[in-house]
């Protein structure tokens, strides 16, 4: 298992050797830095704390930068910091920085990201309602119909599709196909698309239901 720790870029086209139009999200990957290592012998599991970005440590408390200090983080303070579990114990060091060296093209992974807000929403943008008739005096095209029951049990079941917050939500894409693969410039293409906004956070890990050969 391996990951990496990205922002989203934004959406775009790339062609491949054999002339085909593939849509592809731009991700900016890394460089991470390793601010901790985990152990299943110390700590019951693997795993590798990184750090990406960068924020002005006055925006960090003393404990945050203390720790990041210990890594070798002194001018400035890691603006995400997420783990990624492993099967087995890295052989990394705290401070060792991981890039897009660790994919590859055509290698498969799971985006995990923050899905757009979208508000308030009522059952036919949130939940794909067909609505009522818009004729003969329906007069509730957009809404969710009856909701309620009779004597028995004579109470709304929980979990009914209602109108709500909709978005704001984790969420994983999994079995992404990386398109290509630009070090220099820690750049990803993967093909299609990922959740968030542009600009916003993701982890890329190495797909777990598809093996990669």
């Amino acid at each position: 298992m391996k990951g990496l720790l990205g922002k989203k870029i934004g959406m775009t086209q790339y062609y491949d050797d054999s002339g085909n139009v593939i849509p592809v999200t731009v991700v900016e990957a890394g460089p991470c830095q390793v601010l901790t290592v985990r152990t299943k012998k110390r700590d019951g599991y693997s795993a590798l704390q990184l750090g990406y970005g960068s924020k002005n440590p006055q925006n960090a408390n003393k404990p945050m930068r203390a720790h990041v200090s210990a890594a070798g983080c002194k001018d400035s303070v890691p603006s995400q910091i997420r783990e990624i579990r492993l099967n087995d114990d890295s052989e990394k060091k705290v401070g060792d920085i991981i890039t897009t060296e660790i994919f590859k093209a055509d290698e498969y992974v799971d985006v995990i990201g923050v899905t757009k807000g979208r508000g308030f929403q009522g059952v036919v943008k949130r939940y794909n309602f067909a609505g009522g008739r818009e004729s003969h005096g329906g007069d509730w095209s957009r809404r969710g119909g009856s909701i309620g029951m009779c004597v028995n049990p004579g109470r709304v079941y929980r979990g009914r599709k209602m109108p709500g917050h909709m978005g704001n939500v984790r969420q994983t894409t999994q079995n992404l196909k990386v398109a290509k693969v630009i070090i220099d410039d820690n750049i990803l293409l993967i093909k299609g698309s990922v959740p968030g906004p542009n600009g916003g956070y993701i982890i890329i890990k190495e797909a777990q239901k598809i093996k990669n050969t």
